[in-house]
C-alpha cells in the first residue's frame, strides 16, 4: 500500500504545533511471534485531532506507544518534526485506557505531575486549579483519588497529562467502558484540550465517537493501516472495502 500523506487544514486552536507533522515511515512491531503493527506509513500535519480507528488487535495502542517510544520498533522510522520520539517525548503526554490513580488526593495527582517534571513552586497553584477547573473535578480537590468514579479518574488522568501543556496529547481508548454522560464529559474534555492548542491523537473502535470527534482518521486493520483521509470523506465513503464494511457494522475477523 502506498505512503498515507494528509494535510488537514488547522483545528479551532489555528497554532502552529512545534511537533507536527509526525511522520511514520515503514513501522513494524512484533510480540509473541506476532506481527502487531505490519510496514505501517503515514503522515499527519495541522488537523486537532486525528482518530486512529480499527477493531480491538488492530494494533492501535502499539502504534501509539512506539510514537511515544514506550516501545521500539523491529523495522522502520518515526519522526516528530524530524526528531526522533526520544527526544520529544517531554512534549507529549499520554494516557492509557485504565489509568492508575495515586494514593494521593485529586489535586495530589496533579502536584505529583509538576514535582515530577521539576516546574517552580511557584507555578503549582495555578496549574493545579486551572487543571481542575478544566476537568469539572475542583470541588472534588481534597478527594482521595481512588475513590473517584470511573469517568472522574479517566478526567483526572487526562487532566494530570494535560498540566504539563504538552504539544501532543496520545489517548489510548479513554472512554473504553465508560456511560453515555461521563464519555461526553472526556469529549468534551478533548475540545477544552484542543482549545487550548494541544493537538490530540486518538484511538478508539467507537464509530460514533470517531464521528463527532475525527478531523482525520487513519484506519488501521490486522496492523496494517488500510485508509488515512480526511473525516468527512472517510465516513461519507471510505475506498478501503475493509474500511467500508466496519463503519458499516460488520464484525470484522
Amino acid at each position: 500500500m502506498p505512503d498515507s500523506v494528509f494535510h488537514p487544514a488547522p483545528g479551532a486552536a489555528g497554532r502552529a504545533n512545534p511537533l507536527m507533522p509526525l511522520q511514520v515511515s515503514g513501522l513494524s512491531y512484533t510480540a509473541g511471534g506476532k506481527r502487531i503493527v505490519d510496514d505501517v506509513s503515514f503522515e499527519i500535519g495541522t488537523a486537532a485531532r486525528t482518530i486512529v480507528l480499527g477493531p480491538n488487535g488492530a494494533g492501535k495502542s502499539v502504534l501509539l506507544k512506539l510514537c511515544h517510544g514506550l516501545l521500539r520498533p523491529d523495522a522502520g522510522e518515526i519522526r516528530w518534526a524530524g526528531r526522533s520520539p526520544d527526544e520529544t517525548r517531554h512534549r507529549q503526554g499520554l494516557v492509557f485506557q485504565r489509568p492508575v490513580m495515586l494514593r494521593r488526593s485529586v489535586a495530589g495527582n496533579l502536584l505529583h505531575a509538576l514535582r515530577v517534571r521539576g516546574l517552580p513552586r511557584s507555578r503549582h497553584a495555578g496549574l493545579v486549579e486551572e487543571a481542575l477547573q478544566a476537568a469539572g473535578l475542583a470541588d472534588k480537590a481534597r478527594q482521595s483519588a481512588r475513590t473517584l468514579s470511573g469517568g472522574e479518574q479517566q478526567r483526572l488522568a487526562l487532566a494530570r497529562a494535560w498540566i504539563l501543556k504538552p504539544d501532543v496529547l496520545l489517548l489510548d481508548e479513554p472512554t473504553a467502558n465508560l456511560d453515555p454522560e461521563a464519555t461526553r464529559a472526556i469529549e468534551e474534555l478533548i475540545h477544552v484540550f484542543e482549545a487550548a492548542g494541544t493537538r490530540v491523537i486518538m484511538t478508539t473502535h467507537d464509530i460514533g465517537q470517531a464521528r463527532r470527534l475525527a478531523n482525520d482518521v487513519i484506519f488501521l486493520h490486522k496492523g496494517r493501516l488500510l485508509e488515512h483521509a480526511p473525516a468527512a470523506r472517510f465516513f461519507a465513503g471510505p475506498r478501503d472495502a475493509t474500511a467500508a464494511r466496519f463503519i458499516g457494522g460488520a464484525l470484522l475477523a
